[in-house]
């Protein structure tokens, strides 16, 4: 029986799917390399190389984008002269119009885009998944390899824990469309131009909560954000304070483990990475005290 080769790298499948799209792929630029890979390359276009077998998904981000564009959300715009998607080695790669000279979102600007995200009538022409909180979870902690035993057996126990106390909360409210990954790095703001929405690979039908509870715990666990700014984002939103629901530190503990296992996904091959796991789990075993400092991966 013949045995699937190695998957090529994010940077091989830029070069070949380049040529297939005519495309300048010369002296690219990693801007992010976790499960997508992106790219910036010259002529101000942006690669965007996703994960092996999801075409459908890239099919999708590609009509969100057109269709929020269209119902007065800006968002990032895929290059319309290039076919897509173009895929290789079974990922698929989308272009993407390069968004020059940005900052990230206020929380005050975050909250707005929420406010008008979470009004919309979800599409008819194409259908959104449901949010899936716990998504490949347990089988990232299953898989890690540089954590100890007892910090796997504490994770799948937690994992286990909060899985029952989400599928015991009462629904805060209807199901909306969401992000599904509401931080300010996801919402940018050129020096020219509207808030620009980024990164759509999660955009889903969901509770609202989840993309409130982001920029919430920001404030609550990380201190990353003052009370003034938090308020600015509540304020923003229209008056809806995430932290007096009584679910929300259910849906805080969720969103936490979740960055535990994106951190734990990359620790076999980046040493850093293993490193913030390995502080990540002591936070959320209470060895380090609050307010926390997790480095970005």
């Amino acid at each position: 029986m013949n045995q699937p080769g190695p998957q090529i790298t994010a940077a091989e499948v830029l070069s070949r799917a380049a040529k297939l799209g005519n495309v300048d792929a010369h002296g690219p630029v990693t801007i992010r390399d976790g499960s997508h890979a992106i790219f910036e390359l010259p002529n101000g276009i942006v690669a965007r190389i996703g994960e092996p077998h999801s075409y459908r998904a890239a099919q999708r981000e590609l009509s969100i984008s057109q269709w929020l564009n269209r119902n007065g959300i800006t968002t990032v715009r895929a290059v319309n002269s290039i076919p897509q998607p173009t895929v290789v080695d079974e990922r698929p790669v989308t272009w993407w119009t390069l968004i020059p000279d940005h900052r990230p979102s206020t929380p005050e600007e975050l909250g707005t885009m929420l406010r008008q995200l979470h009004a919309l009538t979800p599409p008819t022409e194409f259908q959104l998944p449901s949010y899936a909180p716990f998504d490949r979870l347990p089988e990232r902690i299953e898989s890690a390899t540089t954590i100890e035993e007892a910090d796997r057996s504490w994770l799948l126990e937690q994992y286990a824990r909060l899985r029952q106390q989400y599928d015991e909360l009462d629904d805060p409210s209807p199901p909306c469309v969401i992000h599904g990954d509401a931080w300010q790095g996801n919402l940018v703001v050129p020096h020219s131009g509207d808030p620009t929405v980024l990164d759509l690979d999660k955009v889903s039908l969901g509770w609202r909560e989840w993309d409130l509870v982001q920029l919430a715990v920001d404030h609550t666990d990380f201190r990353r954000i003052t009370a003034g700014q938090y308020q600015s984002f509540v304020d923003a939103y229209g008056g809806y304070d995430v932290t007096l629901w009584p679910g929300y530190r259910v849906l805080a503990d969720i969103q936490e483990l979740r960055w535990v296992g994106f951190a734990l996904g990359r620790s076999d091959t980046r040493q850093a990475a293993a490193i913030e796991a390995e502080h990540r789990i002591a936070c959320l075993r209470g060895l380090v005290p609050k307010p926390w400092t997790w480095r970005a991966l």
